[in-house]
């Protein structure tokens, strides 16, 4: 197959953070501070991605505003012609420090939406305060007119709440709004039970969209993630495995994906070693999946495996024990039976199990220079 050059990179900065979310997609293990890549390799690396082709470049973690070094950062992807969106909770970010990241070329922010009320966000964070100094960080945004999408992380607890989140992008002027149903992998499974939204309100949120997408048009764009448990058909994850992103991990560990280390047979290259040309054109991860030759039936006869590649991998190692197999999510997966097992015991039970916070390893790392 021809493999096409990449349009989106995902540098993980870091996996500090202030906050402590039960959905946090990063690994259960956490890279500490010592093994982040410095200000010099990741300016490496970004001129790299766009010498390759790379359009967009999402500065995320954990938390990106925990690197001190931020606008430096930023500046470097600036200055290797590539458009850059912040994705962050907003904490770190004063005024001062938004004047020097719009000074240093940020073009975009994505401001993550724990729950709608302080009580809620503040209670899913695990952050006391997180919601106000969201809201203030909202306003500077606005004020500065800098492009914003609000990414609401939707689950069981607030999902309820869909129509007050809407009105929340609308109302600081975001341009985007991302409806994204937690994806259960990394630390975000241990509270699978706790965060799987009900099909009620699966169902209630779907049409709640499609009437505010038509309401909305030309004010506000619409992202809509729902939970691929309830699909009988998921979404080609990531557009197809290997075809359209990467991600660079907080060492500098290449990945064609968020949740890609969950596959523990696949070994991953490191920019400190090989070139991203290299890694992304002939890395072993990245040629696993990629495409649809490596398929074994119900996939390789399916008249939608041009559509989905296959959907998942992640979800088929985690969901079924075998990343090589149909994603168990596909009401044509063999293994489909583990979903509705879960489903049908989550739905007889009505109590919401104990949310698993997580922490950042040390949290004296948190301090900014």
């Amino acid at each position: 197959m021809t493999v096409q050059p990449p349009l989106a990179m995902l540098a993980e900065l870091t996996h500090r953070c202030p906050l402590a979310c039960p959905y946090c997609s990063n690994p259960v293990n956490l890279q500490g501070r010592d093994t982040e890549l410095d200000t010099a390799i990741w300016a490496d690396v970004f001129a790299q991605a766009a010498e390759l082709g790379v359009l967009q470049l999402h500065l995320s973690g954990g938390e990106p505003a925990s690197r001190p070094d931020l606008v430096e950062l930023t500046a470097a992807a600036a200055e290797a012609g590539l458009y850059t969106n912040l994705i962050t909770s907003g904490t770190g970010l004063t005024p001062k420090r938004l004047d020097a990241l719009e000074a240093a070329g940020l073009d975009h922010i994505q401001l993550s939406l724990q729950g709608t009320s302080a009580a809620l966000a503040d209670r899913i964070g695990g952050y006391k305060g997180g919601f106000d100094r969201k809201m203030a960080v909202a306003e500077e945004i606005k004020r500065r007119g800098i492009p914003l999408t609000l990414n609401a992380v939707m689950h069981r607890l607030n999902m309820d709440d869909l129509e007050r989140a809407i009105e929340m992008a609308v109302e600081p002027g975001a341009r985007r709004l991302e409806v994204a149903c937690v994806q259960f992998h990394g630390w975000a499974a241990e509270s699978r039970d706790a965060l799987m939204p009900t099909r009620e309100q699966t169902e209630a949120a779907k049409r709640i969209v499609a009437r505010e997408q038509a309401r909305l048009r030309g004010v506000l764009a619409f992202d809509f993630v729902p939970p691929d448990h309830y699909a009988d058909y998921p979404k080609a994850c990531m557009g197809g495995w290997g075809s359209t992103g990467l991600n660079v991990s907080p060492d500098g560990t290449v990945l064609p994906c968020h949740a890609a280390e969950s596959i523990p047979h696949l070994r991953f290259d490191n920019v400190r070693d090989k070139s991203l040309r290299e890694i992304w054109y002939d890395g072993a991860a990245f040629n696993a999946y990629r495409g649809t030759d490596w398929m074994p039936e119900p996939c390789a006869g399916c008249e939608r495996k041009e559509i989905d590649f296959g959907e998942c991998r992640c979800q088929a190692m985690a969901l079924a024990g075998d990343p090589a197999q149909a994603d168990p999510v596909c009401r044509k997966s063999p293994a489909h039976g583990r979903v509705t097992r879960i489903l049908d015991r989550l739905a007889e039970n009505d109590s919401v199990d104990t949310l698993r916070y997580r922490r950042y390893p040390a949290r004296a790392d948190m301090r900014q220079e």
